[in-house]
């Protein structure tokens, strides 16, 4: 599992603009199931949002666009 590290003030999120021209940022954080396993998620919203935001893409994923609504998704490659 890919770990990442939260985004210290003052640093640029990693953003990708949709064919729409809309900016979204990556943030990610853990969360615990139901089960008690830990999973990393990732999420892009449009605007940063402090300790959830990623700097950098990780590298086991690519982003894809959905073609309805121009939501960035992260997918495994």
């Amino acid at each position: 599992m890919q770990n990442f590290t939260p985004n210290p003030k003052n640093t640029m999120a990693y953003s990708v603009k949709n064919s729409r021209g809309e900016t979204y940022y990556l943030h990610g954080r853990k969360v615990t199931l139901r089960g008690g396993q830990e999973v990393q998620i990732y999420y892009f919203a449009r605007k940063p949002k402090g300790k959830h935001e990623v700097e950098e893409m990780p590298s086991a994923y690519k982003v894809v666009e959905n073609k309805r609504t121009g939501l960035p998704i992260l997918k495994k490659k």
